[in-house]
């Protein structure tokens, strides 16, 4: 993987690419991540695709931009990133938060999209609790409290019977949210919070799509999935039945096998 900073548009963003492939997937992070935590499950489709991985702005070393990051804006960034890498056409993966990227580019950028992959992800926009949550998530940083997040938020992600063989990992993802901006958290939570609904958008959209759930996912549960999954019939849908939030991470093969089957 090469990595260096383009601009897309008037944003400088931090990228990855192995360069090789005619068929090209971009991975996008969460929330609280960066490119960074593709770096294994790269290697399961590089030899099959070029993959290209973005540190959306206000995560990992890519610029804060403004006090709101709207996912319209990172949708803008992607696009905009692809086109100076010179990559026409793209099927796109997004982790949770990286999914609400992937839904705005579907509806922004149709014309670009082979596919998105939605992993760990909603078409949904937030209940008033769940933004509530988020705002109570911004004065914990306001306070200087971000420590909170990465003692909580790393287990969370991952499935009780994967916890204590994750554990590297887990440290791993607490470090990158200790190394986040505050400003960057804070724009995400705010974008995360104004984002709308697009679960009819993308049913019919016409793009080919897949939702890939963790059986064990604490953030999506079961429940909320198959009330997806019912109401979007033409997408396809991929279980991973030992997974959390961080199916990449817990199952990366089948993972890696239910997204090369969308490229």
């Amino acid at each position: 993987m090469t990595e260096k900073f383009i601009m897309a548009g008037s944003t400088p963003v931090h990228v990855a690419d192995s360069g090789k492939g005619e068929r090209c997937v971009v991975l996008l992070h969460g929330y609280l991540e960066s490119m960074l935590v593709w770096d294994e499950f790269i290697s399961l489709l590089k030899d099959s695709v070029r993959v290209v991985v973005i540190d959306l702005p206000g995560h990992g070393v890519s610029v804060v931009n403004g006090e709101v990051h709207t996912m319209e804006y990172l949708a803008e960034c992607v696009a905009e990133a692809m086109k100076a890498l010179g990559i026409d056409r793209y099927s796109v993966v997004g982790h949770s938060m990286g999914g609400y990227v992937a839904l705005a580019m579907a509806e922004l950028y149709p014309s670009s999209l082979n596919s998105v992959v939605l992993l760990s992800s909603t078409t949904s926009a937030d209940s008033q609790e769940k933004c509530d949550r988020r705002r109570r998530e911004i004065e914990l940083i306001k306070a200087g409290k971000k420590n909170t997040l990465a003692r909580l938020v790393p287990h969370a992600g991952f499935a009780p019977e994967n916890v204590a063989r994750m554990k590297d990992y887990i440290e791993d993802i607490s470090e990158l949210i200790l190394i986040t901006e505050d400003e960057g958290v804070i724009a995400i939570l705010g974008g995360m919070i104004q984002r709308k609904d697009r679960g009819v958008m993308l049913r019919d959209s016409g793009i080919p799509h897949m939702f890939i759930f963790g059986r064990h996912d604490y953030y999506i549960p079961v429940d909320v999935a198959e009330q997806m999954i019912a109401q979007d019939p033409v997408a396809r849908v991929v279980w991973l039945e030992h997974s959390g939030h961080m199916g990449f991470y817990e199952e990366p093969e089948l993972c890696a096998e239910a997204i090369l089957s969308m490229v």
